[in-house]
């Protein structure tokens, strides 16, 4: 959530970010400056009909220990200066109030660091490296990912679709297996660098997505089941990713700054309904509802988060480049940033079969943006002053995008996959033969 101090006190630094993004949030911006102004001019009628309220309570209350009659109700109270019930009304109006202030901010998305480059579309945003060379010419026609996988029955997606429907997959033995050892190598790897291994829960509150941006507004985006007694917070939703559930363990918390950096990784399935994506990228891996993904997530003082960003960046980037793949890192820039992100890589991956890169990490940092809306907050030292924590997140990476990848880079000419050498321990053979 956005700083609402600093939209009162600076708002011009705020028009300015969200121009930056477009100028599509600039209109709500001003409702909510509007909204703050009531707000504000509301809250200060409250604590002066508060203070009337205190006044006449302490008169009536040295009457009474001195012996006195107490006041008539009605026309006494309003002489004293305190109309109850105006008072009542008027504290339901702020608490209305509050409740859209809230709203309002969190429809605002967060403010782009300064470093991030100017630009309205992915066509701004910037390389900022590749990865040395380039894929070697194979000498044969190479395939896309899906025809490798169901020449060699890896991928079954006529099944998945007789199971859930479209924009489902099902993998099929050796290919099951390759799955399999993507996510051991990948949580290996990560565990080594420092970070805890958590399994968390793959269904969430509405107020756990609010906490890291999915909701409200990105609702039709996730898929909602049906409440229960046992759910006392209503209807759950499936995680979109496991940054969500990851981020919130420091939910309504204070940390030590001394513990900090919190450095997490977590294996889970994601969902997504993909709406407004109907006819793209409908082949193969890359568009599902169903996904599987290695996430990393870190908590930092704010000083050291963007350091952090470009850690966590490599962490993501040292999986491919470990593999072999080609790849390069792209900057965002202001326009093109998530809903939640103040500045973000994202990491494609070269994909032979389509000839073109593909997303298959995306790294940000958030700053305080997330920490605000879960109330997550440190002390550097007792008795401190309690600050707030920044969060970031990043695919550490999409699994079914890197099983799509290894097929496409490491197919042979006979049909065959080579098994990239860090992965053989994992899947047990070098190769995946054609027959």
């Amino acid at each position: 959530m956005i700083d609402l101090a600093l939209a009162r006190k600076n708002p011009d630094a705020l028009r300015a970010a969200f121009k930056s993004r477009g100028g599509r949030f600039n209109e709500p911006f001003e409702g909510l400056l509007a909204l703050s102004a009531r707000e504000k001019a509301v809250r200060a009628e409250v604590d002066e009909m508060r203070a009337a309220r205190n006044a006449y309570s302490k008169r009536m209350a040295e009457m009474k220990f001195r012996g006195g009659a107490a006041a008539p109700v009605g026309g006494g109270a309003e002489t004293a200066g305190f109309d109850k019930a105006a008072l009542a009304r008027k504290e339901e109006e702020l608490a209305g109030l509050e409740r859209e202030l809230k709203d309002s901010a969190l429809g605002l998305p967060n403010p782009p660091h300064e470093s991030v480059p100017p630009g309205l579309s992915p066509e701004d945003n910037k390389v900022v490296r590749e990865s040395a060379g380039s894929a070697p010419a194979a000498g044969f026609k190479q395939r896309d990912h899906q025809e490798i996988g169901e020449r060699l029955g890896l991928l079954d997606f006529a099944a998945a679709a007789k199971l859930a429907g479209s924009r489902f997959c099902l993998w099929r033995g050796v290919g099951a297996k390759l799955v399999r050892a993507i996510i051991r190598y990948q949580l290996e790897r990560h565990i080594a660098a420092g970070y805890e291994e958590i399994w968390p829960p793959a269904l969430v509150r509405s107020e756990i997505l609010e906490g890291t941006g999915q909701l409200p507004k990105f609702e039709d985006q996730l898929y909602k089941t049906g409440s229960t007694e046992e759910q006392e917070g209503g209807a759950l939703y499936l995680i979109p990713t496991a940054e969500v559930p990851l981020t919130n363990l420091v939910r309504e918390s204070v940390l030590e700054g001394k513990d900090m950096p919190r450095k997490w990784c977590a294996y889970t399935p994601c969902f997504r309904q993909e709406a407004g994506s109907y006819g793209k990228d409908v082949r193969g891996l890359i568009r599902n509802h169903q996904f599987d993904k290695v996430e990393l997530v870190w908590v930092t003082k704010p000083e050291d988060s963007l350091a952090a960003l470009e850690s966590l960046t490599a962490d993501a980037e040292g999986v491919l480049k470990s593999l072999g793949l080609r790849y390069r890192v792209i900057e965002l820039c202001a326009g093109d940033l998530g809903f939640a992100s103040r500045k973000t890589y994202d990491i494609e991956v070269w994909m032979p079969g389509e000839g073109k890169f593909r997303e298959i990490s995306s790294c940000s940092d958030c700053g305080d943006f997330q920490a605000r809306r879960m109330n997550a907050r440190f002390r550097r030292a007792p008795r401190q002053p309690l600050e707030w924590v920044h969060t970031l997140n990043g695919s550490g990476v999409a699994v079914g995008r890197l099983f799509a990848a290894i097929l496409e880079n490491c197919q042979e000419a006979d049909g065959g996959v080579r098994i990239p050498g860090p992965l053989i321990p994992y899947f047990g053979a070098e190769r995946i033969d054609s027959k």
